[in-house]
């Protein structure tokens, strides 16, 4: 007779098995993609199709899943690389890539490793590349390479369903002692241009200074000119003032007799004087200084013929209305005059032939000449081609004779 127990233990182990088996079943029958992520799923060995995301039901035992594939953008950096430039010179570039998988199938098919294949290809393109240019052309030519390094890579990939979106160089090492000499290269540019933006420094302050001093200058002589005009006026006004007032007091030779006496000691004030000068017509000034005071200016004797009668011994002998009137104008109004008498003249030589290269004429030229006697306004008042009248001569002064010269 068999034990029941023995029965009950087959049947419970026999059912566990039977779960188990449904759980996993069910486990394989039913996938779940998660987003950005495609598997391939094989039946019998053979593709059969490929699940996106979400989820999905396959037969267990029948339909495996093959492999799952990332459909975001990937970035791979591959180690540096020793590259030959067309100058003979090693450089080492480190280079970046970045794609993305476009179709599952024949990345997983095409290729047995795509980023091996990338690397490789990428390697075996830069060579190509580099080797064209030289280490200047490498250094600056970043974007060029990049350019290339990507068409080729992309052409190369798209069978294998991959699309390279950038290839950047991280970085382009030259040996040791290139950038050795490019650092002096780069320091000797900038010295230089150092020395070129110094010197235009200089010369733009050395513009600058000189335009100032050009300014300066101009308003000095303009200063000068102005001051030297003024000069020239007040000169020209003090000398027809006193050439009025001399006319006016009608001077004698006694007058200029005295005055010729109180110069004489001015001569002699200067310490580097050691001769005196003695003019040869000092004996005939003295005999008129002696006698005008010798007269009856100096000690009551009779008055000199023309002198108005009613008046003391000792007085002068012109008094403030025997004085003819004053005939100062105006210093602007003299110098306008003077400038328009200037410019009549100038005007009038000119049209006469004056420059012309005519022949003097004496004759001609005499007609125009101021008589002597006259004044410079009497001068100035007769009309272009007129002669003043000569003035009167002054009387003759009788007197004691001058004494004998020593």
């Amino acid at each position: 007779m068999d034990d029941p127990s023995i029965g009950t233990i087959v049947g419970w182990v026999l059912l566990a098995i039977l779960v188990i088996f449904v759980v996993v079943t069910l486990a394989r029958a039913v996938r779940v993609v998660p987003q950005t992520v495609a598997l391939l799923v094989e039946r019998l060995g053979r593709y059969h199709r490929t699940l996106d995301a979400g989820l999905h039901l396959i037969i267990p035992f029948i339909d495996r899943v093959r492999a799952g594939v990332d459909l975001r953008e990937q970035v791979v950096s591959f180690p540096p690389q020793p590259v030959i430039t067309s100058d003979n010179l090693v450089v080492s570039i480190d280079t970046v890539i970045y794609f993305q998988v476009t179709e599952p199938k024949s990345a997983v098919y095409e290729i047995a490793n795509y980023i091996t294949g990338i690397e490789q290809l990428t390697v075996t393109t830069l060579r190509n590349v580099i080797g064209s240019m030289d280490l200047e052309q490498t250094l600056t030519s970043r974007d060029q390479i990049n350019g290339q390094l990507r068409g080729v890579l992309d052409e190369a990939t798209g069978k294998w369903g991959i699309r390279v979106n950038r290839v950047e160089l991280k970085s382009i090492d030259p040996p040791a002692s290139v950038q050795g000499a490019m650092e002096q290269q780069m320091r000797a540019e900038r010295d230089r241009r150092a020395a070129i933006l110094t010197a235009e420094g200089v010369k733009q302050s050395q513009i600058l200074t000189a335009e100032g001093e050009k300014q300066a200058a101009i308003l000095r002589a303009e200063g000068a000119a102005q001051s030297a005009i003024l000069t020239a006026e007040g000169e020209s006004r003090a000398i027809l003032q006193v050439f009025d007032a001399v006319h006016r007091g009608d001077a004698d030779p006694k007058l200029l007799a005295y005055q010729y006496l109180q110069a004489l000691p001015k001569l002699a004030a200067t310490p580097a004087n050691k001769v005196w000068i003695v003019p040869s017509e000092l004996t005939g000034m003295l005999g008129q200084f002696t006698q005008g005071f010798a007269g009856a200016f100096g000690g009551g004797g009779v008055a000199p013929e023309g002198a108005p009668s009613g008046r003391a011994a000792g007085e002068s002998p012109i008094g403030p209305d025997d004085l003819p009137p004053v005939a100062l104008t105006d210093p602007k109004e003299a110098l306008a005059e003077a400038r328009r008498e200037s410019e009549a003249a100038t005007a009038d030589a000119t049209s006469a032939g004056t420059f012309s290269g005519r022949p003097f004429d004496p004759v001609a030229e005499a007609g125009q000449r101021p008589q002597p006697g006259t004044t410079r306004r009497e001068q100035r008042d007769a009309g272009p081609g007129q002669v003043p009248p000569a003035a009167p001569e002054p009387p003759v002064q009788p007197g004691p004779a001058a004494p004998p010269a020593p």
